[in-house]
């Protein structure tokens, strides 16, 4: 997949500029490292951690739409919203 080495060096840049490795910010961030970060994120509120249980699904929403423009791609996280919202990124 071309670039998917960029989207795994820098999955961890946020949207507003405050992430690493290298501090880029909203386009400067490949596409793919924008949508990475969304499932990596996705994953980590979904899935049991020795840290703590799983968030509920209105809790993992709320976070989207309380970091998009600072964490994420507010558009990109739309897209993200949306589909939680239709049921197709449901883990139950």
């Amino acid at each position: 997949m071309d670039g998917l080495l960029d989207g795994i060096r820098h999955h961890h840049e946020r949207y507003d500029g405050k992430g690493y490795p290298d501090g880029l910010a909203g386009e400067e961030i490949p596409l793919v490292a924008r949508m990475i970060c969304l499932c990596d994120c996705y994953d980590a509120m979904t899935t049991n951690r020795v840290y703590r249980p799983r968030l509920e699904m209105e809790k993992v929403r709320s976070e989207f739409v309380r970091c998009k423009g600072s964490q994420f791609d507010p558009h990109l996280a739309d897209i993200f919203i949306r589909l939680m919202d239709e049921g197709k990124l449901d883990v139950d």
